[in-house]
């Protein structure tokens, strides 16, 4: 079974949490080091990010990163050869997080097959049109038993949720905003109407919260109304400031039981 649908069936009541992590920052050999520290830790899923010279969906945090990344020297050839090099070590689901220029780049063939290769049980791809995604990636997507994540927002439509949610596996991306990602110190009112919307909708999928979780607070009301959180910026902030993978996910998991 697809580590990502595994995860999902088998979680009970607990809640997930994911971390997501620019590959290639804030050192270029430092990929494997993170995700074995964060499996460590007791994160549920990681979420990597491929370094992309012009990120729509991400803020200035995540930006930084990829530009640190892209100096460095990541390339998605180099990321597979590291996740390869762990595949047997890590036995959390991976998602590569990732735009479609590099995607259809390295063709969506060569990626698909070499996510398989490399351990990744799924990507996420933000601005993959779905029309692209029923009638190009996901034929491919679906013969590797890789799992294709797509996002909503507040601002997408009930009838896109309902096709999304009709062909999709896994879980789907529930963005908190529809802004761009950054750390939040709390949801307002419309975020909360926006959660309780999505929650009697009573979808198939489980859902996964993210864009702006940073604290108590905010990961509390993820809990609340989905699967679990996502949380983005804020790790790699600290990632950062640490220098060390470890002592950012101590740093972090105390943020997040403060009040």
């Amino acid at each position: 079974m697809n580590k990502i649908n595994q995860l999902f069936s088998s979680r009970g009541d607990k809640k997930l949490l994911s971390l997501y992590f620019c590959a290639g920052c804030p050192t270029l050999e430092g990929t494997a080091d993170v995700i074995l520290a964060m499996q460590r830790h007791g994160v549920s899923m990681v979420e990597v990010g491929i370094p992309f010279s012009d990120p729509l969906a991400d803020g200035p945090v995540i930006q930084s990163a990829g530009t640190v990344a892209l100096r460095n020297g990541m390339t998605l050839r180099h990321l597979f050869g590291q996740l390869r090099e762990v595949r047997d070590q890590v036995h959390i689901p991976l998602v590569l997080m990732g735009y479609l220029n590099v995607v259809m780049h390295y063709g969506v063939e060569n990626f698909c097959r070499d996510c398989v290769a490399s351990g990744v049980s799924g990507m996420i791809i933000p601005d993959l049109p779905f029309a692209d995604y029923l009638g190009v990636v996901k034929p491919i997507a679906d013969r590797y038993d890789l799992r294709v994540i797509m996002m909503i927002t507040p601002e997408t439509s009930e009838e896109r949720i309902r096709l999304i949610d009709q062909h999709t596996e896994g879980f789907i991306y529930m963005v908190s905003s529809a802004s761009i990602t950054g750390a939040q110190q709390s949801f307002d009112e419309a975020k909360q109407a926006y959660f309780r919307k999505i929650n009697g909708m009573h979808l198939r999928n489980p859902r996964m919260i993210g864009f702006g979780i940073s604290n108590k607070q905010t990961l509390t009301s993820a809990y609340d109304n989905a699967a679990g959180a996502i949380i983005g910026s804020k790790f790699v902030t600290l990632l950062n400031e640490a220098g060390d993978a470890d002592e950012a996910l101590r740093l972090l998991l105390k943020v997040l039981e403060e009040e």
